[in-house]
C-alpha cells in the first residue's frame, strides 16, 4: 500500500517510514535517497553523509588540499611551480566549497544556488583529476587507481544527467531513483580518488621543528629529501608553446570548413531532384572529389603543399557561396570549395607522412575539426551556421565563420611550420601497406564518419523508437555522442588495439544493436560503435597519406561516392534506375561500410608494431596528444553547456486551455529546404506559433541522412515552440519520415510502415495524447504516390483499421492521395474504415493533405497558404474535448448512422469565441506571404 504523504510537491517519495519498512512495494518510483536528502530521509543512511561530511566542507578535507600543495611544491620539480600548486590549491578549495554547497543546500531550499554550486563543483573537478594525475608523484600503483576512479566519475555524469533529464522534464517513474545510484557513484568515486593520496603520503614526511630563536631553515630537512617515483618528469604541457597552440586551433578551425562544405554538398545536391521528382543531372558535383586525382601529379601537389594557407583561404569560396541567390550557382561554389579543400589536405597528409608527429598532429587536427562541427551544429539545433543554406534571416553566421576561416588561412600563410625540423621514419611501402587497401578503408571510414557523425544526434534517431521506448533525445543524447567521440579519439594512440581484428568485432557488434535494436539499448550500440569508430581515425588517414596520392584518393573518393549513392538508394528507390535492388537495404550498405574498413585496418595494422614505439620517443608526436586531449576536454565542456542551456524550462501548455481547445494541422514541409534553398525552420516555427498549433504534423521531415545534411529539424521546432515531440520512425526505416509535435503530453505511440509493395515506403505515428485529462488518439501519416494505386489502397486500408479498433477519441492528419467525395475508392477507404469524419465535405479541391476526426466537437477549419516554405499549402482543424461530449463510440453503430451525426453546419465568426478563433493575421494579404486562401476565410461550425 502507498501512501499519498509526500517530501514536497510534485515528488514521488513516500514516507520515510515507508522506505525504511517497505522498500520493495515502491520500486517502480523512487526507492533510493539521493545525496541531498539522505540525512532528512532516513537515520540509516546517516553514516553516509557524515563521510560525506568529512570529504567537503570540514578541516581535514582542506588540510588534504594543502598538504598536497605541499607535494606538489617540493616532490615534483617539472611540474611544482608555485604557480601551478597555487592555481591546483585555489581550485580544490573553491571545490570543496561548491560541493558543500550543492549538499548543504538543497534544490528545495534555493534552487538557483544548488544548481550553481554543482556546475561549478563539476567544473572545477575536471581540473582538480587532471592536474593531480600529472603532478602526482609517479606511483604506477596509485596512478591506476586514480585513473580508475576519475573514468567511474566521468563515466558516470552521462546516465546521471541522462536519468536526471528522464525525471524532470519526460517524467518517467523511478529515473529518479537510477538518477541516485550515479549520484551516490559520482561521490564515492570522487572520495576514492582522494584516497589514493595515501599511497602517496607513504613517503612524504611533515615535520614541525622548532628552529630556535634565529628561525634559520636547515637545508636537509625533510622537505629535500622526500622520496619519488620514476624521477622528474617533463610535462607534456610544458612542450606546448602558444606560438603552436594557436597554429594548432587554426589547423582545427580549417578541419571544421572542410567538414562544412563537404557536408553542405550533397545538402545542397538534393535541392534539384526534390523538385524534379527524380534525376536533375546536378548529381554530377557528388564527383568533383575526384579532383583529388591530381594530387598525382608531383609539381601541382608540391605547390598545393607550400602554399596550403592561401589554397585555404581560396577554398573559403565554398562558406562565401551563401552570398550566390541562384542555387545552381551557388552549389557550383560549393563544389569549388570542396575540391580545394581536399586537395589541400590531402597534400599535406601526404606532405608529413614521413615524420611521424606531423602526421599524429594533422590527423588529430582533422578529427578534432569534425568534432567542433558536431559540437557547434549541437549549438544550432542539427544545423550549421556557416551553410550555404543559412544566411542572416534564418539563423545563419556564415560571416562570423568567413572571417575566422580567413584568420586561420593566413596564420597558416605566415607561420613558421610546426616540427618541421622532425626525425623522418621509413615509409609506409617498406612497413607491408598497400595502396589499393589503403583507399579502400580510407573511403568507406570517410562514408562512415560522414553518413554517422556529423551530427550527434544521429545515433539517437537511429535508435528511436515509440513512446516510452524512445531511447536518449538529442539532450543529452548528443552529449553521450561527442564524449564517445572524444573518448574513441583518446583512444586512437593505441594503434595496436584499435586496428586489431578483436576491436572491429567490438565495433561491428555495437553497429548490429545499433541497427536492429531500439531505445537505450540500440543507443548504447551506438555508443560502443561511436567510440570504435572514432579511434581509427589517425590510423586510417595515416594510413592513406603515406601511398601515391593521385591514384589512391581518386579510388577512395570512388569507393566513397559509390556507398553515398547506395546511402541514398535505400530510400529513393521508386525515383532512381535500379532503385529496387537496393531498396531498404540499409544492411547491405553497412556491411559494405565494415568490410571496407575492415581493409583498412588490415593494411594499416603492420604499421602499428612500428610506429607506436618511434612515436613515443618523439616530443612533437607527445605535443599533438596533449593539444588533441585539452581540445576534446573544452569541447566536451562546450557540449555540456550547450545541453545545460537547452534544456526545457516548462512543461508546454496548451493555447487556449479555458476552452478545452485542440487546434490541430498537417503540413508537408519538403524536408525544411524553401524554394529558395534556405532553411525555413525558423519561418515554420514563426508560422506554426502564429496558428496556435497545439498538435501538427510535419511530412516529409526525416532528415538524418547524407542528403539533408544529417539535420534535425524536430529539435529546435519543439524546443523553441516548447512542444512534445515524437521524430517518428527513424533514418534506418527507410522513409521520408513524418514528425508530430504536441502540447500535450505523448502517453504511448507506435511508428507504422505501411504496406508498401511496390513504391516509396509510407510512415505513419500512431500516438495516443493526455488531452486535459482524457486519452486522444491521433494519426499522423504519409502514403504513396498516385502512380501506385495498390499501395495507396493497402496503405489507406491499415489506417482505417487502426482507427477503427481504437475506443478513444481520434485526430486524423495525413497525406492521402486521392480526390475527395463519395464513390472516390481511397478516400472511403479512409473514411468509412476507419469511422471518421471528414473535416469538411464539401470541400472538393482537395488532393493529398486530409483532416478527420471522431469523438471530438469540431468547431473550425482553415486553409493557409504555405508561404514559399513548401509547394503544400497547412490545413488547420480547431476541436474541443467537453464533458458532455461523447469521447467513445458504438462499434455496432452502421457507417450510415454515424455519418448522421454531424450536420456541418456553419455559424459566422462573430458568434465565436474570441479564444476559438483563427488569428486574423491571416486575412487578406496575411503575414509573410501565409494567408487564408481557397475559402479566403475560416469556418466555423455549430
Amino acid at each position: 500500500m502507498r501512501t499519498t504523504k509526500a517530501i514536497r510537491p510534485g515528488s514521488e517519495w513516500t514516507s520515510p517510514f515507508i522506505f525504511v519498512n517497505g522498500a520493495f512495494l515502491l520500486f517502480r518510483s523512487k526507492w533510493w535517497a539521493f545525496v541531498e536528502w539522505t540525512s532528512f530521509l532516513n537515520p540509516t543512511l546517516f553514516f553516509f553523509v557524515c563521510l560525506l561530511s568529512s570529504h567537503c566542507f570540514s578541516g581535514p578535507r582542506l588540510i588534504l588540499c594543502y598538504l598536497w600543495y605541499l607535494l606538489v611544491v617540493r616532490n615534483v620539480p617539472a611540474n611544482g611551480s608555485k604557480g601551478f600548486a597555487k592555481f591546483l590549491f585555489t581550485n580544490d578549495v573553491i571545490r570543496t566549497v561548491a560541493c558543500g554547497g550543492w549538499v548543504y543546500v538543497t534544490s528545495s531550499d534555493d534552487h538557483d544556488i544548488h544548481d550553481i554550486a554543482m556546475a561549478v563543483y563539476l567544473i572545477c573537478t575536471i581540473p582538480h583529476v587532471v592536474m593531480t594525475i600529472k603532478s602526482a608523484p609517479q606511483n604506477p600503483k596509485a596512478q591506476q587507481y586514480r585513473r580508475l576512479f576519475a573514468y567511474t566519475f566521468f563515466g558516470a555524469l552521462v546516465p546521471m544527467i541522462y536519468f536526471f533529464i528522464q525525471h524532470n522534464v519526460h517524467r518517467i517513474p523511478g529515473a529518479y531513483t537510477y538518477y541516485a545510484f550515479f549520484e551516490w557513484s559520482l561521490i564515492i568515486s570522487d572520495l576514492a580518488f582522494d584516497a589514493v593520496c595515501m599511497i602517496d603520503f607513504e613517503t612524504f614526511e611533515f615535520r614541525v621543528v622548532d628552529v630556535g630563536l634565529n628561525g634559520k631553515y636547515e637545508e636537509g630537512s625533510a622537505f629535500s629529501d622526500l622520496k619519488t617515483y620514476g624521477g622528474k618528469l617533463e610535462s607534456g604541457l610544458a612542450l606546448i608553446k602558444p606560438a603552436d597552440a594557436v597554429s594548432f586551433a587554426a589547423d582545427i578551425y580549417l578541419g571544421f570548413i572542410f567538414w562544412s562544405m563537404l557536408t553542405s554538398l550533397p545538402l545542397m545536391i538534393w535541392y534539384f531532384p526534390l523538385w524534379h521528382m527524380g534525376l536533375s543531372g546536378y548529381e554530377a558535383f557528388l564527383f568533383c572529389n575526384v579532383s583529388a586525382v591530381l594530387l598525382g601529379f608531383n609539381f601541382l601537389r608540391r605547390g598545393i603543399e607550400r602554399s596550403k594557407g592561401l589554397v585555404h583561404l581560396l577554398s573559403l569560396i565554398g562558406v562565401l557561396s551563401f552570398k550566390i541567390l541562384d542555387p545552381a550557382q551557388r552549389l557550383m561554389a560549393v563544389a569549388a570549395g570542396v575540391s580545394l579543400s581536399l586537395l589541400t589536405w590531402g597534400a599535406t597528409l601526404f606532405g608529413q607522412r614521413h615524420q611521424t608527429g606531423r602526421a599524429e598532429r594533422g590527423a588529430l587536427a582533422l578529427a578534432l575539426g569534425l568534432v567542433l562541427h558536431n559540437v557547434v551544429k549541437q549549438a544550432w539545433w542539427a544545423n550549421n551556421p556557416i551553410w550555404p543554406i543559412m544566411n542572416e534571416t534564418n539563423g545563419g553566421q556564415n560571416l562570423i565563420g568567413l572571417g575566422l576561416g580567413v584568420l586561420a588561412s593566413l596564420q597558416v600563410m605566415l607561420r613558421k611550420e610546426p616540427n618541421v625540423s622532425e626525425p623522418k621514419t621509413i615509409e609506409g611501402a617498406k612497413r607491408g601497406e598497400n595502396w589499393v587497401m589503403a583507399a579502400i578503408g580510407a573511403g568507406g571510414y570517410l562514408f562512415c564518419l560522414h553518413s554517422m557523425f556529423t551530427d550527434s544526434s544521429t545515433i539517437s534517431r537511429w535508435s528511436l523508437g515509440g513512446y516510452p521506448n524512445t531511447g536518449p533525445q538529442p539532450v543529452p543524447g548528443g552529449l553521450m555522442v561527442i564524449a564517445a567521440m572524444a573518448a574513441g579519439l583518446t583512444l586512437s594512440s593505441k594503434r595496436r588495439t584499435v586496428t586489431s581484428l578483436a576491436w572491429w568485432a567490438v565495433g561491428t557488434a555495437g553497429l548490429v544493436v545499433l541497427h536492429f535494436i531500439e531505445g537505450n539499448v540500440g543507443f548504447a550500440g551506438g555508443i560502443v560503435f561511436t567510440v570504435y569508430a572514432l579511434s581509427l581515425f589517425p590510423a586510417i588517414f595515416r594510413a592513406l597519406g603515406s601511398q601515391p596520392p593521385g591514384r589512391t584518393y581518386l579510388l577512395a573518393m570512388l569507393v566513397y561516392n559509390i556507398l553515398a549513392l547506395a546511402h541514398v538508394w535505400v530510400v529513393a528507390y521508386a525515383f532512381v534506375p535500379g532503385g529496387e535492388v537496393m531498396r531498404e537495404r540499409t544492411d547491405y550498405v553497412l556491411i559494405a561500410m565494415q568490410s571496407c574498413i575492415l581493409i583498412g585496418i588490415v593494411n594499416a595494422n603492420p604499421a602499428a608494431w612500428v610506429a607506436v614505439t618511434e612515436a613515443r620517443s618523439r616530443a612533437a608526436f607527445s605535443t599533438a596528444r596533449v593539444q588533441a586531449k585539452i581540445s576534446l576536454v573544452g569541447l566536451v565542456l562546450a557540449s555540456i553547456g550547450i545541453c545545460w542551456n537547452r534544456l526545457p524550462k516548462s512543461a508546454p501548455q496548451p493555447y487556449h486551455p479555458e476552452h478545452k481547445l485542440i487546434t490541430a494541422g498537417i503540413w508537408t514541409i519538403h524536408f525544411a529546404i524553401d524554394n529558395d534553398m534556405w532553411n525555413s525552420e525558423l519561418r515554420m516555427r514563426d508560422a506554426i506559433r502564429d496558428l496556435e498549433l497545439d498538435v501538427i504534423g510535419l511530412l516529409e521531415s526525416d532528415l538524418q541522412r547524407m542528403i539533408m545534411g544529417n539535420r534535425d529539424l524536430t529539435q529546435f521546432l519543439s524546443e523553441d515552440l516548447n512542444m512534445y515531440a515524437d521524430y517518428g520512425p527513424g533514418p534506418t526505416k527507410h522513409t521520408w519520415g513524418c514528425t508530430m509535435l504536441s502540447k500535450f503530453p505523448i502517453k504511448r505511440s507506435t511508428h507504422h510502415l505501411l504496406p508498401s509493395p511496390k513504391g516509396e515506403l509510407a510512415c505513419a505515428i500512431h500516438a495516443t495524447l493526455d488531452v486535459y485529462g482524457k486519452e486522444v488518439d491521433v494519426i499522423v501519416s504519409h502514403n504513396g504516390q498516385e502512380e501506385d494505386l495498390l499501395d495507396r489502397r493497402l496503405q489507406t486500408t491499415e489506417l482505417g483499421r487502426i482507427m477503427r479498433e481504437s475506443d478513444n477519441p481520434f485526430l486524423f492528419l495525413g497525406y492521402v492521395v486521392t480526390q475527395p467525395g463519395q464513390g472516390q475508392e481511397i478516400y472511403e477507404l479512409l473514411m468509412n474504415g476507419g469511422h471518421v469524419h471528414d473535416i469538411e465535405v464539401s470541400d472538393w479541391d482537395r488532393w493529398c493533405q486530409y483532416l478527420a476526426f471522431r469523438g471530438v466537437k469540431r468547431t473550425g477549419y482553415a486553409r493557409i497558404s504555405h508561404g514559399g516554405i513548401t509547394d503544400t499549402e497547412i490545413q488547420v482543424g480547431k476541436y474541443q474535448l467537453l464533458e458532455e461530449h461523447p469521447t467513445s463510440w458504438d462499434k455496432t453503430q452502421s457507417i450510415e448512422d454515424f455519418k448522421k451525426e454531424e450536420t456541418y453546419a456553419q455559424i459566422s465568426e462573430h458568434e465565436v469565441p474570441e479564444g476559438m478563433r483563427y488569428p486574423s493575421i491571416f486575412y487578406g494579404e496575411g503575414i509573410r506571404k501565409h494567408r487564408f486562401h481557397v475559402f479566403d476565410r475560416p469556418y466555423y461550425y455549430v
